[in-house]
């Protein structure tokens, strides 16, 4: 693969809209000499589901953790919403993130909490007019909208590691979000319950119209999700495309991900 295509500026799928998110040289270093991003440039379209493979360590989670302020990058521009993130106040920033969801890989449920408790806690933290009754409403839609209203009294050590992900999903979805970033969405999870999260991710989309960054290893997710596809090596975008052409593409390393 020619070495140009290595630092490739972003491909703009749609001409006269917009990125929602837009990253430009984007580079991060941990310690002094861990260099995990040397110049990323990516963007995601409106109503796009991109997936970004990489192998570990290659960045993945550490550019989606820069887009939502969770680690400040060294260098670079990444806009959201047409706006830098990097440049604006910490009550900006916030009112940026409550239109992105992120769906960890563990689904970071409280424990202590019941179901009903966890995401009644994340709509009243960010709607405080909300009424009891309206926040009741909420719950239960969101537990609808992924398929587990009967769980809404269950603790979550209770729960299967595929509940516990969807679960993180309703409390994700509760805001409802404008960008989901879903980081390793179906890790730890057998094939039969991978491919529920996978659905359910194309639900979303096609229900509330999202856009969504999904980091994942699994390359039947992958497959089922993705609108495109871009391929991290080194610290920046090695490779980009649809499934089926990255599947045929000439680079064998590119083609390893999907032997």
């Amino acid at each position: 693969m020619m070495e140009e295509k290595l630092h490739k500026e972003p491909k703009k799928k749609v001409k006269d809209q917009a990125p929602i998110i837009e990253i430009k040289d984007l580079h991060k270093t941990f310690g002094h000499d861990n260099t995990i991003l040397k110049g990323v440039n990516l963007i995601l379209n409106k109503d796009e589901n991109l997936v970004v493979l990489g192998r570990s360590g290659s960045g993945k989670s550490v550019t989606i953790k820069c887009i939502v302020g969770l680690i400040e990058p060294d260098k670079g521009e990444i806009k959201v919403f047409d706006e830098n993130v990097l440049n604006i106040s910490k009550s900006e920033l916030n009112a940026i993130r409550v239109r992105i969801g992120f769906l960890f890989q563990s689904g970071a449920l409280y424990d202590s909490m019941s179901v009903r408790e966890n995401l009644a806690f994340t709509l009243s933290k960010h709607k405080r007019d909300l009424t009891e009754d309206e926040i009741e409403k909420e719950v239960m839609e969101a537990l609808e909208n992924v398929g587990l209203a009967e769980a809404v009294d269950k603790m979550p050590s209770e729960l299967s590691g595929g509940m516990r992900k969807r679960i993180g999903l309703a409390r994700t979805l509760i805001l409802k979000p404008e960008i989901i970033l879903y980081d390793e969405p179906t890790t730890g999870l057998d094939t039969i319950t991978s491919r529920e999260i996978s659905e359910l991710i194309l639900d979303i989309k096609n229900k509330q119209k999202t856009s969504s960054i999904i980091i994942t290893h699994d390359m039947a997710c992958a497959k089922m999700t993705a609108d495109r596809i871009i391929v991290l090596k080194d610290g920046v975008i090695h490779a980009e495309g649809t499934y089926e052409e990255l599947e045929k593409d000439e680079d064998e390393w590119v083609r390893s991900f999907f032997q």
